[in-house]
């Protein structure tokens, strides 16, 4: 068994194509989920959906197939093209994949470094597939490491002092474009997820009015009064209304279409700034309006770029953790699969020399007053013997690899290994695991 992450993120991958590859349902997700685990070399699986990555992590007992089985399934969903996708080189094995996954976590990753979303969203993605029976404990040993890893980059670095998202930095930008003349201004905010929580927040510190639109009237209207008075609300069918009144617009919704398209644009006298949050995208491409600015998500890179560019040094420290909690999992692992595999040929031989040692006196090969001298002697020479072998095992389990060598061993000596059993070995590396 090995660790694979097929990734497309907004560094390999433009927004364009992570609309496509995008999985804005549970149905999609779920649709997805089950076709991959369906072969019998993908054990578990679970995928990560957000504004900036689409990511599928699995454990896999055949790396090749796997993802060519990804990249296939993604070609059909997307209708991009096999090769495409395979050249936005997104691959990453074993150890490579355990160190993206906790740089991810530890939002090293992220458009915004060091935005505090992510490891929530990750945790989510297991928590969706764990409830399907598509993930179990193979994937979960990695949240587990992989959580404690961003727990200790929090700690040991400023990275998230100031934590951002791409709400944030959205609001940043229009502050940035508005002066102090932001203040007192009304902003329309489209969705009330996490992200359109996050700029309400970030508007009301600069002193605007925010106007939040959903399609759920009570719904909407308990979370007005939650974000405090300076906050109205209405639903979504008096939308046209407003983005023909006000000039500062946020949507990050999880509509599978445009809610905002040019023909809803009456009033073009207006000086227009909107953020379109969402993937897949909430506005269409407007072309004849020039009084409008309009932000995507990947035209906020220059920001985080800017962010990045300040955090570097501790984003330096971060990945040094990463490393170090990537090493302490292969470490971790090793106790889980390789010790009671040792256990076993040990046992192994101990009954073989029981069952020997019983038939040599039954038939008095060896007097009964010697049994236990032989005994001792025939146990010193089988562990003398599985000395060297014992320990090579133990240098290579964390190598990239090893499962193969490993599961190659259970084989020959036919070893099965019960999940309860692993667990007695767990204590000395033990971590919290995520449920």
């Amino acid at each position: 068994m090995s660790y694979q992450v097929v990734s497309f993120n907004h560094k390999n991958c433009e927004q364009v194509h992570r609309e496509k590859l995008a999985f804005p349902t549970e149905e999609e997700k779920l649709s997805m989920l089950k076709k991959l685990t369906t072969f019998e070399f993908i054990e578990e699986a679970y995928i990560l959906s957000t504004c900036n990555r689409v990511e599928i992590v699995i454990a896999t007992k055949d790396a090749f197939s796997s993802y060519h089985a990804i990249l296939g399934l993604l070609s059909l969903k997307s209708g991009l093209s096999f090769h495409e996708l395979k050249g936005m080189n997104g691959r990453y094995d074993d150890s490579k994949a355990i160190s993206h996954i906790f740089s991810v976590v530890s939002s090293l990753e992220s458009l915004v470094i060091g935005e505090s979303q992510i490891t929530g969203q990750v945790k989510d993605a297991y928590r969706f597939s764990f409830f399907h029976k598509t993930a179990g404990r193979k994937l979960n040993r990695v949240i587990s490491y992989a959580v404690k890893c961003a727990a200790e980059v929090r700690n040991v670095t400023n990275i998230s002092k100031y934590p951002l998202s791409i709400a944030s930095v959205a609001v940043t930008q229009a502050h940035k474009i508005y002066g102090d003349n932001i203040s007192g201004m009304t902003a329309i905010i489209i969705g009330v997820g996490d992200m359109g929580k996050i700029a309400v927040k970030n508007l009301l510190r600069l002193g605007c009015d925010v106007l939040i639109l959903g399609r759920n009237r009570d719904k909407i209207e308990m979370i007005a009064k939650s974000l405090g008075d300076d906050v109205r609300f209405d639903t979504m069918e008096n939308l046209h209304k407003y983005i023909n009144r006000y000039r500062l617009l946020f949507s990050a919704t999880s509509a599978k279409e445009t809610i905002i398209n040019e023909s809803m644009i009456d009033n073009d006298n207006i000086d227009r700034v909107w953020f379109d949050m969402a993937i897949p995208r909430d506005i269409e491409d407007i072309k004849n309006l020039k009084k409008i600015e309009l932000f995507r998500i990947d035209d906020l890179k220059t920001i985080s770029k800017d962010n990045y560019a300040l955090k570097q040094e501790q984003a330096i420290r971060a990945m040094e953790i990463v490393e170090l909690y990537r090493d302490e999992f292969y470490k971790w692992l090793r106790a889980l699969s390789i010790e009671p595999v040792i256990k076993n040929m040990r046992l192994q031989a101990k009954d073989a020399i029981d069952k020997e040692l019983e038939r040599a006196i039954k038939k008095k090969f060896v007097p009964k007053e010697y049994e236990a001298n032989i005994q001792k002697m025939a146990e010193q020479m089988f562990n003398r013997f599985l000395h060297d072998a014992t320990q090579n095992l133990r240098q290579c389990s964390s190598e990239i690899g090893s499962t193969k060598r490993v599961d190659s061993i259970k084989e020959i000596f036919k070893i099965v290994i019960d999940d309860r059993d692993a667990k007695k070995y767990k204590k000395e590396h033990h971590v919290k695991g995520y449920k």
